[in-house]
Order: C-alpha cells, then structure tokens, then sequence
C-alpha cells in the first residue's frame, strides 16, 4: 500500500544540522544511518523529511522502490508516536535492540529481522593494527602495494577535493561496466560528501600515489566510543590500496574504542570481504510493522 507522506512534514535542510547534532548527541546512537550527514547526503533517493508527532521529531523516508517508511521516533514521546506512525501504515526502518527493548514489547508490532542491513562494528586497534595471524592476508596485500607504489597518507583536507572527485569518477565508471545496482546515489552521495565535508563534519585520509588521489575514506564520529566509515573509494587497479585506506582510516580515530562499517546490503562479495575483517558485532537492526488484525 502507498503511504503518503505526513502533511506537515518538510524536506531535510543542511539548516537542521544542530538541532540532529543535538539529539543524536544525547541519543547515543549505535545504527550508522542516525548521523546528519547520513541523512542529508542520501536525502535524494530516500526523500528523508521531518516531522512532529506531539513534540516526537520523526525522521520520514522511502526505499528505493519507493515504499514509505519511519526511522524510529528521535525525542519525545517515542512510544506514541511509534504506535501513531504504526496506525497511520508506516513501517518503521531501523529499530535496534536498544530501542526494541524500550518501546517494542508490544503485540500489536510484528518484529522483522534485516540482516542485510546490519551494520558491521570492528574494535578500532583490530583494524589500525592488524594484529596477529587473522590479519595476515591484508598485511601481505598492503606489503603488496607498498613495495610497488610510493605513496603518502594525508589528512583529508580542502586541497583533495578534486583528486577524489576524479577518483570517483573513474570508479563509478569501473562499477558501471560491472552492472553495479544503486550505483548512482551512491556516487552522488560520495560527491556531495568530498565536497561539503566540513559543513558536514566529516574527517578522512587520502593516499596519495605518485601525485594523484588513489583512494580516499571519510567519515565520522557516530557515539563517544565508536567512528562510522561512510565513504571508502580506491583505485580498482591497485591491489592492497583499499586494504591500506582502511587501515589508515581506523588510525584517525584514536579516541574510539570502535570502528561501525555500516552494512554489506546483501552483496555477498561485500558481505565476504566485511566478515574478513572480524567485526566483534553485527548490530542488529529490524523493520517493525503493525501486526495485522486476525
């Protein structure tokens, strides 16, 4: 069925940027798409808008294949709106343990598990060091790269814009040949990123080959303990760079305990190379849904 969206809802604007900060501040969130920039960079493909239900700020959005949806319920009354937003049709994309535990023991919710939106959470020293034998193949692969590449790790900065503009570009170009689903939001995302990044707050590296960006990484601080990747690019052709970004990466957050890799979205070649690196969690994640009337 097709929900329309909440009449007093507005599209999400760069100006609400505080007002999230704020309550994401104080929410603690461990799911990778409860960040600003998240939000505001995929807002295109998912028509995110906001909404009040009593004094509950809801965050409204539609799949790709335009089906509506809530994130839970940010502040307030979250329970009444959760059943609000239940009545009215939505489903609710997101929910965590956490927030099933406070506001899920309800009959009238059926609970479904979304394994491929898991996110994927690593101890940050794991994957900065790459400790011991379970790491050894991507130790090997960036030995692999740095014997034939010089290179140089940087802070990502105003000056690298272009570089890894270009760099995405040729990766999109890479991933068309190859068919790659939801290829375009992503690219778009990845761009609107490299070029707001500071009036999005995002941190990153680059490695710099021979001159050139060969691969880049950005993203953010997600709660006190724990650093969310959400953009991680390399040059398809260099074996052991995207092995090296991802490592120096992990090595910019030195106050984090962990590191959240967002999800593998069900792509098993994705989903391997996830589990490759040992994630100490996969942070659950469900879609909740009014249970229907027998």
């Amino acid at each position: 069925m097709e929900i329309p969206c909440h009449p007093d809802s507005r599209p999400l604007a760069l100006a609400d940027k505080p007002l999230l900060d704020a309550l994401f501040t104080e929410l603690q969130p461990r799911v990778s798409e409860l960040t600003f920039a998240n939000l505001y960079l995929f807002r295109g493909i998912h028509d995110y808008r906001l909404t009040r239900l009593g004094d509950a700020l809801v965050v409204l959005g539609r799949g790709y294949g335009g089906e509506a949806y809530a994130l839970p319920p940010l502040s307030g009354d979250v329970t009444g709106a959760l059943r609000t937003l239940l009545a009215d049709g939505f489903t609710i994309y997101g929910a965590d343990d956490t927030f099933l535990e406070r506001h899920g023991a309800d009959a009238a919710i059926t609970v479904e598990e979304d394994r491929d939106g898991f996110d994927y959470l690593y101890l940050r020293s794991d994957l900065a060091d790459l400790p011991g034998n379970r790491f050894h193949k991507k130790k090997n692969r960036i030995n692999y790269f740095a014997a034939r590449h010089p290179f140089e790790v940087r802070v990502f900065g105003p000056d690298h814009r272009q570089g890894c503009l270009a760099l995405l570009d040729e990766w999109r170009r890479v991933r068309d040949a190859a068919g790659s689903t939801s290829l375009d939001p992503e690219t778009a995302a990845a761009a609107e990123a490299v070029t707001l990044s500071a009036e999005l707050g995002l941190e990153g590296v680059v490695i710099a080959v021979e001159g050139r960006v060969g691969a880049f990484a950005l993203g953010e601080r997600l709660n006190r303990e724990t650093a969310v990747c959400h953009f991680e690019k390399s040059d398809p052709f260099m074996e052991g760079i995207s092995q090296l970004v991802n490592r120096e990466f992990c090595r910019l957050f030195t106050d984090c305990t962990f590191v959240n890799r967002e999800q593998d979205l069900g792509e098993p070649g994705l989903r391997t190379a996830k589990l490759s690196y040992h994630p100490v969690e996969l942070v659950r994640k469900f879609w909740l849904r009014k249970t229907p009337e027998p």
